[in-house]
């Protein structure tokens, strides 16, 4: 019996193929695609979550190739919802893992100790940690770019250029909350830009690190960009329109002041009613002083 593929495929050539899984999710986690990229007999899957994707991402890509024979497992960052799943995939596959060699050390903590030393190969020997001006690693025939993309938002952030399809997996950056049809391309720019809005303003460092990225973006033939989140942006045009939209916005940082780390009215009583339990032994805090 063969089952239907729930990929949505976002490039096939017949020989190299690059297609998103946007429905996997269940329950009360926040959506998330998760991908995979194959060229000829080789695979690399892209953040392919934790528990809540790890059973249903494994079927869909035994649809496409043998995932126990998965050649990569590229990491954008370290969130739950991009490799919390690494101690599965790391018993069931002989793939490597693709990250920023700032999480390299933090994620053996996902997995259990005996991983350690499974069949006879360490942990610490299947990841690859990457520089912070990113690298290429070579999928079959094809390649992968891996981009720096650093504080948008994790402070090890790497984004994924796949040459043959000309499409940038680009994690966190272009991700829209959306209620439906996360798969469906983006199709009005302005009407998608609340399910945006958000989510940078909030997640992404400062407008200067978004420009910067963007100004690398620019020097690449993007055909589509794929984000973790929500709706892809396909064709030039609209391609650009995010890469200008994501230039101005003032975002993290720019809209940080004094306000925004100040001890809150709940935080001064809880000090006071301390205070006022003080005794010899326990004196009252002498290291803040409010007035009133």
């Amino acid at each position: 019996m063969v089952f239907a593929s729930k990929a949505h495929m976002l490039f096939d050539d017949g020989d190299h193929k690059c297609m998103v899984f946007s429905e996997l999710v269940k329950g009360s986690g926040i959506q998330a695609n998760q991908f995979l990229i194959l060229d000829g007999k080789h695979g690399a899957t892209i953040d392919p979550g934790g528990d809540l994707t790890y059973a249903p991402l494994t079927l869909e890509i035994g649809k496409h190739m043998p995932a126990q024979k998965l050649d990569y497992i590229l990491a954008s960052h370290q969130d739950p919802d991009i490799i919390a799943s690494l101690g599965r995939w790391m018993m069931q596959t002989q793939a490597k893992v693709v990250v920023s060699k700032l999480w390299s050390r933090f994620l053996p903590h996902l997995g259990a100790s005996y991983l350690n030393d499974l069949n006879g190969r360490k942990l610490e020997d299947r990841i690859i940690p990457v520089a912070d001006k990113g690298g290429v690693i070579e999928l079959g025939d094809s390649s992968i770019l891996i981009l720096p993309a650093h504080f948008l938002h994790s402070v090890g952030n790497l984004h994924f250029y796949d040459i043959k399809s000309k499409i940038l997996f680009s994690g966190d950056m272009g991700a829209s909350l959306v209620d439906a049809s996360p798969g469906q391309a983006v199709e009005d720019f302005e009407a998608h830009i609340p399910s945006m809005r958000g989510f940078h303003e909030r997640y992404m460092c400062s407008r200067k690190v978004c420009r910067l990225w963007a100004d690398m973006v620019r020097e690449l033939d993007v055909e589509m960009i794929v984000p973790q989140h929500g709706r892809p942006f396909k064709g030039k045009a609209m391609v650009n329109r995010f890469l200008d939209w994501i230039s101005s916005l003032s975002c993290g940082t720019d809209l940080l002041g004094e306000e925004n780390y100040m001890l809150t009215r709940e935080h001064k009583l809880a000090l006071r009613m301390q205070d006022s339990h003080a005794t010899p032994e326990a004196p009252p805090s002498r290291l803040l002083k409010f007035p009133g």
